[in-house]
């Protein structure tokens, strides 16, 4: 490390992490600063780690963020001369982005130029591309128009990003103007950062945005931003999301919040199918065939009708096959809305390539400081087994140990307690097992809420949730995404899929609306089990973000 230079609020260390002191007067600009090209990884209490890697250059250069501005803000805020070879790196990475253009060359074809004759003879050699790149131009190669996608996603899995300059179909137009006060006779209006988010993505209509994903926390109002986007493209759109529960959610916040009326808005799921200039699907209807060799007909929902914008809700979760059709309609602009940019599949080159750059990013604590989102207190309770379940789990073959663990009856003991110490909140006890979350219903007294719950019954079940008629309510893993339960403050993890960073996030997310009371996050596991080792990875995530985790052990009565 060389010489003290300053002192200023970030280190930068030869293995191209950094390091950012959080009770450093320059915090604030420094934390926007490193926004613009670095990936948070780690956000606890005093020290806020980033790192730079080809993907986060990528999404700075697409960006059109200068690579000067990114080279003095590294001067102006590091304590130390920053290492030559992480400077060599970013400028070497951030240079790739923009020496591969895909533009528009005829109605169908396209035209590939390479601006790099290094590059231009690997790729005329790179065996994955040559059913891609077939056709031979003086610069690079032509392309066919249906081809965009593929050449994309090959290229950027060779470390080459494409920097496409196509441009976009309108669509068939559909205005859409945004409710000055909404149905409920609330006033609305998009925060600031929510504002922010939307010109970040549709850069003025320029062939530069239109593409991309937006990472905010849940509760921070990501659909609100999507009804934003879908006023400023006014366009047919496609909103594709996670289940129906979801799909509601986003036709009763459109038809609450923007001038669309009812006949505007369709529904693509097993309980109606109409499209409309604005329709809602899920992945899972999206996906769904008769059986494993049936073809997925309802891909072809993509291309049944000439879509201006397509949002993927909670892009984190986008299935292969979506992906796979996704390819196919580059032409579209595409909106991904997510919690969390981690795929536990490791694909988020194919989000990039296919989806778009990452557009807008706010640390969940920030929001927090500035009281769009709730504060949370997480606490782990470990729980023995009974005698009985530990001779079970001892015996048992290794795969079916989580669940036993997962099963400890233990856990409706502490969850009872739990309850009994918050008489005035709104609690909801959440799990993966049916059978236990059935034992757990019934012995809280507490309706349950699973996949096979009717629609009728489970909005009904929702709306005493919210009037207080019900303040305990035990659901299954139905409702980790989109789930609007804003009285919600408390949550009990009986089990889930532990070691899912994701799930992890979106059921924090689900009591982190803006409320007065603390929310506080319980997660109950077996102690030095399974379950115990596979909590520690999520666990960790949480305190990455700057969430304490509080580890607390029980010992029931007698």
């Amino acid at each position: 490390m060389n010489a003290l230079a300053q002192d200023g609020p970030l280190i930068i260390q030869s293995d191209r992490t950094l390091m950012l002191e959080t009770a450093h007067p320059l915090y604030g600009p420094c934390r926007d600063f490193l926004a613009l090209f670095a990936e948070l990884v780690k956000s606890p209490e005093f020290i806020h780690t980033y790192k730079v890697s080809p993907l986060s250059m990528w999404n700075a250069a697409a960006l059109e963020i200068p690579f000067e501005e990114i080279l003095s803000g590294l001067h102006r805020f590091s304590r130390y001369e920053p290492p030559g070879n992480v400077l060599s790196d970013i400028k070497e990475w951030y240079g790739i982005y923009g020496l591969l253009v895909l533009k528009k060359e005829s109605s169908d074809r396209l035209r590939l130029q390479v601006f790099d004759e290094v590059i231009l003879n690997r790729l005329g050699k790179n065996k994955d591309l040559a059913g891609l790149l077939t056709e031979p131009a003086e610069d690079g190669w032509f392309v066919e128009t249906d081809q965009r996608g593929n050449v994309k996603q090959a290229l950027v899995k060779a470390g080459y990003p494409v920097k496409d300059l196509c441009g976009y179909t309108t669509g068939d137009a559909l205005p859409v103007r945004l409710r000055d006060v909404d149905t409920s006779g609330n006033q609305f209006a998009l925060r600031d950062y929510q504002e922010e988010a939307v010109d970040v993505f549709h850069q003025g209509g320029r062939s530069s945005g239109g593409n991309g994903i937006i990472v905010l926390p849940c509760g921070s109002g990501k659909t609100i931003i999507g009804l934003g986007v879908i006023s400023r493209i006014s366009g047919h759109t496609l909103i594709i999301s996670t289940n129906n529960v979801s799909v509601n959610q986003w036709r009763n916040e459109l038809l609450a919040k923007t001038d669309l009326a009812p006949d505007d808005v369709g529904e693509f799921t097993g309980l109606e199918k109409t499209i409309k200039p604005v329709t809602i699907t899920t992945y899972q209807m999206l996906t769904h065939r008769k059986d494993k060799a049936a073809p997925m007909n309802n891909l072809k929902l993509f291309s049944q009708n000439n879509w201006g914008l397509i949002v993927y809700d909670e892009v984190h979760m986008l299935p292969a096959p979506v992906f796979r059709a996704t390819t196919g309609i580059q032409a579209r602009r595409r909106l991904g809305l997510t919690a969390t940019l981690v795929r536990e599949d490791g694909k988020e080159d194919d989000v990039f390539a296919l989806i778009g750059p990452k557009r807008y990013d706010i640390p969940w604590k920030t929001l927090e400081n500035r009281g769009f989102i709730a504060q949370a207190i997480c606490t782990e309770y470990r729980v023995s087994l009974p005698r009985d379940e530990e001779i079970q789990y001892a015996v048992a073959p290794k795969r079916q140990r989580f669940r036993i663990a997962s099963e400890n009856s233990l856990k409706l003991d502490i969850a009872k307690e739990l309850i009994a110490n918050h008489p005035d909140d709104s609690i909801m006890v959440i799990g993966q097992y049916i059978d236990q979350l059935e034992i757990m219903a019934s012995a809280l007294a507490a309706p349950l809420i699973t996949g096979k719950t009717r629609h009728l019954d489970r909005e009904k079940i929702y709306e005493d949730f919210k009037k207080r008629i019900v303040r305990v309510l035990v659901v299954s893993k139905v409702a980790n995404f989109a789930v609007d339960l804003p009285d919600a403050n408390v949550m009990i993890q009986i089990s889930g899929t532990f070691g899912s960073r994701q799930e992890e996030a979106q059921r924090l997310g689900r009591i982190l609306r803006p409320k007065e009371k603390l929310s506080r996050f319980y997660t109950l596991v077996s102690k030095g089990t399974d379950e115990q080792a596979f909590a520690l990875n999520p666990q960790l995530f949480l305190v990455e973000q700057g969430y304490k985790y509080d580890i607390r052990y029980f010992e029931p009565a007698g």
